[in-house]
Order: structure tokens, then sequence, then C-alpha cells
């Protein structure tokens, strides 16, 4: 999408207003943001709010300890743009990452994909874990006829697993 102001600049602001029930959109590239004042929404600037996610201040003045190894980048930097310089970012960076990874990921384990031809057929095992997640959600949600139909095949899949 590029910028409505400008129409040269991929749009990195995308501004949502509600007058009098009309939603009105705004994207703007960085530098017509800036220009229109909306660098620094609420006292803070987008850069230092970003950095807050990270749990780190821009401007806290601490000296930079600890650089990547492969891009030379500092645990500041990736605070400041959000953005990780490379892979190897993530082993240097790893207890810093770890837990605004966890919150925006709900977990900082990273499970990939299987490639199409090599996925077979899941284990009774896999089915059951992953139907007991269902069910806990059901539950949750109070869906107590999903929890129900859950439980009978993950009870059906117990026994099937039992009688084998």
């Amino acid at each position: 999408m590029m910028c409505e102001n400008c129409g040269k600049n991929p749009a990195t602001t995308h501004l949502k207003t509600v007058v009098n029930g009309v939603v009105h959109e705004n994207h703007l590239c960085s530098y017509c943001a800036a220009n229109s004042g909306y660098s620094n929404i609420g006292g803070l600037s987008l850069t230092n709010m970003l950095a807050s996610m990270f749990g780190e201040s821009i401007s806290s003045g601490k000296p930079i300890s600890k650089r990547c190894e492969c891009c030379g980048a500092s645990f500041s930097d990736i605070a400041q743009s959000g953005r990780v310089g490379c892979s190897e970012c993530y082993t240097t960076f790893r207890n810093e990452l770890l837990p605004s990874l966890s919150r925006l990921h709900g977990k900082a384990n990273h499970i990939g994909s299987t490639p199409k031809e090599e996925k077979g057929e899941e284990t009774s095992a896999e089915k059951i874990k992953k139907l007991k997640v269902l069910l806990s959600n059901a539950v949750k949600a109070e869906e107590f006829e999903e929890a129900a139909k859950l439980r009978d095949e993950i009870r059906a899949l117990e026994g099937e697993e039992n009688n084998a």
C-alpha cells in the first residue's frame, strides 16, 4: 500500500479515526506521518512505544555492551526498528527476546511446518494431543456441546490406542 499523501513511498503508519460514527483511515509513509505530527502520539514517539514493547528505553543512556557478531546489531537497534538484524540475533539476544516473543506469539519455540510431500499420516497420539487442546479451548469458551463431541472423539481414539 502506498502513502496516501505523497504516493511515492510505502505506507508504514496506518491511522484509523472515528468521528460521529464515521470511520476514516489514513495510510502514510514515515516521512509524511512525521510531517503531519504523527511521530509523537500520546507523549511517546513511535520508536519509544516499540522499544517499550521489548522492555527497553531508547533514551536510557545505557552503554551498548552486546552486539551480534554476524550483523553488528545491538538489542537497542532491534528494539528501535522492531526487526531482528539476522538469524544469529535470535541466539545472541535470546534472553532479551524470549519474553517479547512469548507475549507476541504465545510461545517462543518455532515448530515450523512440514512440506506436503513429507507429511505422513498423523499418529493417534498427535490427534489426541490436538483434540485435548481444542477441548480445553471449547471449555474455556463455554461451548459445551462442542466440548462433549471432542471428549467423545478423544475417548474413542484412546480406546483404539489401548486395543492396538
